[in-house]
Parts: structure tokens; sequence; C-alpha cells
């Protein structure tokens, strides 16, 4: 079976909308309820963060959904456990994002084989050295058929990035930001530099930009100069929203925003 990754990438050209969500926020049984709204309110693909309590990369917002999720008692083990039978409703990518310590945890070679079984796609680990992936989990990363996306930043020189782009399948996440993550109004030149510098790179696998983009503007700005974008900040922040709008509703009403439907 074609990985879903590629065959989205294959089968639409741009404004690919991938979606940040935390497993088991804002409450423990949302998971599965939040990758179905997903799924028909219009996200193109998901990245389920893994919560975790030191999360290095991420923003105050993700932050707190964390930990919320860990106090609601969210763990891989229970994660797995609610992701069972995703794959019966839920037919888009599905990446996996956490942090290097609680996969050890389980065990590298344990978790690839759950992310197999449940219909992972991809998995995003952060703190996971490229050299280290590539001399110790790609081969096991290859058997399982799990997509592995490395980071690049603006401060990662061009031979870096074609060396790390080549450890990549299915696409490469384009850091917009040398910060941690959070939703930004508005995209900056010295961003449009690194961007137009990535651009003309004609990198060979696909990229998806993140890190503060959160609504229409910056979302069709960094559509520009790469097949898509991430939004992760501003998506947990609309789904923590007090109102009185269902969790379901949060979804269709944050998702049109991006894509225009509520003009």
């Amino acid at each position: 079976m074609k990985n879903r990754i590629d065959q989205l990438f294959s089968e639409k050209e741009g404004e690919i909308l991938s979606i940040y969500m935390t497993a088991g926020y804002p409450r423990l049984q949302d998971t599965v309820r939040v990758l179905k709204a997903l799924q028909e309110h219009g996200a193109d693909m998901v990245e389920i963060g893994i919560p975790f309590s030191d999360p290095l990369a991420d923003g105050p917002v993700i932050q707190q959904s964390s930990q919320i999720a860990l106090s609601n008692g969210m763990n891989l083990e229970l994660l797995f456990t609610q992701l069972k039978e995703i794959r019966r409703s839920v037919h888009i990518p599905l990446v996996l994002m956490g942090y290097l310590n609680p996969v050890l945890r389980m065990g590298m070679e344990e978790f690839l084989r759950r992310c197999r079984e449940t219909g992972i796609d991809g998995v995003i680990i952060p703190d996971l050295p490229p050299a280290e992936y590539e001399a110790r989990y790609r081969a096991l990363f290859q058997a399982n058929g799990i997509y592995h996306s490395l980071l690049i930043t603006p401060h990662t020189d061009d031979q870096r990035i074609k060396k790390i782009v080549s450890l990549c399948r299915g696409f490469v996440y384009l850091v917009a930001e040398s910060s941690t993550t959070g939703a930004r109004n508005s995209v900056v030149d010295h961003q449009r530099a690194y961007f137009r510098r990535l651009k003309e790179m004609s990198l060979p696998v696909p990229g998806l930009i993140g890190f503060g983009i959160s609504n229409r503007e910056t979302f069709r700005a960094a559509c520009s100069y790469a097949r898509g974008a991430i939004i992760g900040s501003a998506f947990i922040r609309a789904l923590g929203e007090s109102n009185t709008l269902s969790l379901e509703q949060r979804v269709e009403k944050f998702i049109g925003g991006i894509r225009g439907n509520n003009d």
C-alpha cells in the first residue's frame, strides 16, 4: 500500500493544510473525536502530539496543552490504545510528533511496530539528531514503512539542508523561525528571504512550513513558498476556548477560517 503522505502530495498540488493536535487534549477521550472532526472539515493531514513534560521546541500554548493532557492521564501506551481502530474512520495521513524519551522508554523497535499496526504514516522526533537517526534507526523505520520527517531551520546551511533532506521521506519540516512554536500574525521579510532560498534549492522532498503559522494570511503566504503549512498553537488555542460551541464546531470554525470558508 502506498504511504498516505506520498498519496496526498501526488494528488494535491498546493495549500496542503496539516494541523497539529495534542493527544488527550482538551480532555483525555477527545483524541479520536478531534481527529474525525479535522478530517471532516478539511484538514489534509494531522500531526498527533505525544504529550511530554519537557517539550523544548514548543511554545507556551502547546506546553500548556501537554501539561493538561498529562494531567488527564495521557501517555504513549494509552495513545496507541485510543488509535487502535482509527483507520476504520480516518483516512488522511497521520503523523506522530513527540520527543525521544517516551519513544526510547517504549523502545524504538516496539514504537515503530505499534505505529505500523495502527496505521501511522510518519513520525517527527525533533530531538533525534539526523546522524543518530541515520546510524541507528533509519533501517528500522524503513523496515516498518514509517516515514521520518526532519527539521530545517533558518540557520541550517545549504550543505546540511541537502543532507537532512536526503534522510527525509514524505516531507521535510521547514521551521519558519529560530524559536519555539507559537502563533504569529504575519510573515516578515527575513522569513520570506529564507523561504525563497529554500524554494530556489528545488529540494527533492516536498516542504511544509511550520512554527508561527496561525491564520489565513500566514497560511497563504507560507503556501506561496512551499507545498503547504503546519498549524499548531493557533489550533490548540481555538480548541481550548471557553464558549458555547461544541468541540466539532470549534474545529469547523477554525479550519473554515484558514481555508477562507468564513469570508
